[in-house]
């Protein structure tokens, strides 16, 4: 029995350091400039490796007839706490070689490890004071944080820990799955969140992270309060540590950042995804998988191409954030050879393009035609890292919308030097006939001073549909002239000026591109816009009832099935006020359909928002309007259509496989704030069998 006691832990990693003023928070005081100094080397790092790895690697994937299960093995599987707990005894890593994991993470490019503390199956990683649940309790009794810890140290790489808030073990945790029999009397969650803050401490004192990545915060007994509480206790007990904003509750589903000011959390963390403008203003990062599962998933074969790896680093890199891609170890303590074969490319890209990644900036062009790009500042200008993916043919690489003067170019794999000249609004580097790389080859372009950048404009309308006449916005830099086609053609210094709005009345292509001094200077922008003819409404809904018609049925779900339209078929009907999700459906493993006429008071253009956590789809008569299915966390799809007054058939199809359950569905004449659709507008069918 481990005899330490939780406030002694914590009193002895409170020793550790001590900052020396707090906000009325708890949460430690620091101004931006401190705050810089505390996260430079991450910001420089920009790649790092997650490790998933525990006993949910023994099973490999396969329980019973199914062999596609991973880290969430326990609960995918619904695999009881007792046939789980063996599992402690025949974790054996004896090939576990810690020097040789942080030798492939260095030689891959990375800067930092992450590695699973604990997962949400509760086991840990080394023997802790606090728990039997550990590795203290394994036949070979090896701390394997410890060990990774020092390899980490030996190869020049940051050591950091992952730790689930999520805890299937504990018995103070709440909730209970809901598939478990295992009771819940005499639980008591705030003894577990003393748990959890004396491990924690655990940690910081005996392995000093550099970051600290929680997870599993979305279930609803984890509270803002008690994120806040969480980072403070960090930031307390290591006020350079780095925390991720997992801690608290306001990630905002997959794409992993809320901008409330009330969030703690010192980045944000888009996961399996690469946010499309990047998190400007904020520090994010990345997490992503090799193939499609955290944990080692032997049947799993759907690897990643190194291809794709390189790109998806460098399109993180470009967009000015991190990239933490992940490896699932086997249960001897060996990572997967299609793993190491990945990692040793990503390693021969970046030993000579590794200057592209490393202690870069986001890109001042966006996302050029050719690939991507990432920049540094360098003695008296800027150095860009054109990254490209299709070499060009012609020999000529044009970099759009650059004012400055180029100092000269090169190529970065071999160092031969490339002739550079202003061609209109672009400057033209002349690159070799043979790409130095088959993925990703980089040019580096040096300019005269920090970069000057002509966007191209930006065209703006509530929707690109044409229900009768739709007004058009063009905008751009200040001092620019903007100069706009309607025909298809390229702008050129004979078009027309934009000095109005412009009024479509039927399909068109709208392009539009800046001009300054008699010259263009952008690239070009286009938008095309479509005549809709509006969906005919019908005069009366069929029902008297408001509301909504809701058919469940129970199922184990990673994507929706083809779900049966008759509600007779359902497993329950419940009858609910709007398209939301009423406390019955508030679980795991279910799917549904929501059925209900909806009135349009005018013909126009309508858009519409559906929000979930998993998957949904919007159908609005026999149009899919919304495809928003798979796994994620609560996040929201847009989609418009034409629309005739009246009364329209509308269904929403809806899934969750588990953790946290949402639904919700908004609509707006385009150009309006988008709304609730009101019961008053909604008419559900009647339940099959009931007097018409």
């Amino acid at each position: 029995m481990k005899k330490l006691t939780l406030a002694g832990l914590c009193l002895l990693a409170t020793q550790c350091a001590a900052p020396a003023r707090f906000d009325a928070r708890g949460v430690p005081l620091e101004t931006p400039q401190q705050r810089d100094a505390r996260m430079e080397w991450w910001r420089e790092a920009r790649f790092g490796m997650f490790i998933h790895w525990g006993l949910y690697a023994i099973p490999a994937g396969k329980w019973g007839s199914h062999d596609q299960h991973g880290e969430w093995i326990r609960e995918t599987a619904r695999i009881p706490l007792e046939e789980y707990l063996p599992l402690q005894q025949q974790f054996d890593p004896r090939h576990y070689d810690a020097r040789a994991w942080a030798r492939l993470a260095k030689q891959a490019g990375m800067r930092y490890v992450v590695i699973t503390s604990k997962h949400h199956d509760g086991f840990s990683l080394y023997d802790s004071a606090l728990s039997d649940w550990d590795m203290g309790g394994t036949p070979s009794r090896r701390d394997l944080l410890g060990e990774l810890q020092a390899a980490c140290a030996a190869e020049g790489l940051r050591f950091c820990t992952y730790h689930s808030i999520m805890d299937w073990h504990h018995p103070d945790y709440l909730p209970r799955r809901g598939w478990e029999q295992r009771s819940a009397e005499g639980a008591q969650f705030p003894r577990f969140v003393e748990h959890l803050h004396a491990q924690v401490a655990e940690i910081v004192a005996r392995y000093q992270p550099a970051v600290m990545w929680f997870d599993g915060e979305w279930e609803s007994t984890w509270t803002h309060e008690l994120g806040v509480q969480l980072y403070a206790h960090c930031r307390r007990l290591a006020p350079q540590m780095i925390v991720n904003n997992r801690v608290d509750v306001h990630r905002g589903g997959m794409a992993g950042f809320s901008q409330s000011s009330e969030a703690v959390g010192d980045f944000g963390t888009p996961e399996q995804e690469v946010p499309a403008q990047g998190l400007p203003g904020v520090d994010w990062e990345t997490c992503m998988t090799m193939n499609d599962h955290w944990g080692w998933c032997a049947a799993d074969a759907n690897w990643k191409s190194l291809r794709t790896c390189i790109r998806t680093l460098v399109d993180v890199a470009s967009k000015g954030g991190n990239f933490l891609f992940n490896v699932g170890p086997r249960a001897d303590g060996t990572f997967p050879p299609e793993a190491i074969e990945r990692l040793a490319g990503i390693g021969r890209w970046m030993d000579v393009n590794g200057a592209a990644i490393h202690g870069t900036q986001a890109s001042p062009l966006g996302a050029p035609s050719f690939g991507r790009c990432t920049s540094r500042a360098i003695d008296g200008g800027t150095r860009l890292y054109l990254q490209v993916y299709d070499w060009p043919a012609n020999g000529e690489l044009l970099v759009p919308g650059l004012g400055n003067d180029a100092r000269g170019a090169h190529v970065l794999a071999t160092g031969a030097p490339c002739a550079v000249e202003r061609r209109g609004d672009a400057l033209a580097v002349r690159v070799p006939a043979a790409a130095p790389d088959p993925d990703v080859s980089v040019v580096a372009l040096d300019l005269v001073g920090a970069p000057i950048v002509y966007a191209a404009p930006t065209i703006e309308a509530p929707t690109s549909l044409v229900v009768g006449e739709l007004e058009v916005r063009v905008s751009g830099g200040k001092g620019l002239e903007l100069r706009v086609t309607t025909d298809g053609s390229v702008p050129t210094i004979e078009s027309p000026i934009v000095r109005q709005l412009i009024r479509l009345t039927g399909s068109t292509t709208v392009k539009a591109r800046a001009f300054h001094l008699g010259r263009a200077v952008s690239a070009v922008t286009e938008r095309v816009f479509t005549a809709a003819e509006p969906t005919q409404g019908f005069d009366q809904p069929g029902s008297t009832t408001p509301g909504v018609l809701i058919s469940a049925w129970p199922g184990d779900f990673d994507r929706l099935p083809p779900l049966p339209l008759a509600a007779a078929d359902a497993a329950e009907r419940i009858s609910h006020a709007e398209f939301a999700l009423p406390a019955a459906l508030r679980r795991e493993h279910v799917a549904a359909t929501f059925q209900s006429m909806m009135y349009v008071p005018e013909a126009a253009a309508w858009v519409f928002e559906l929000s979930s956590d998993d998957g949904s789809r919007l159908w609005i008569g026999d149009q899919l309007v919304i495809d928003h299915d798979g796994l994620h966390g609560t996040s929201a799809k847009q989609g418009e259509l034409a629309l005739g007054a009246g009364w329209h058939p509308v269904r929403v199809e809806w899934f969750n496989k588990g953790g946290g359950a949402e639904l919700g569905l908004r609509r707006a004449k385009a150009g309006q704030p988008l709304t609730v659709v009101p019961t008053a507008a909604l008419r559900a069918p009647a339940p099959p069998g009931s007097p018409r």
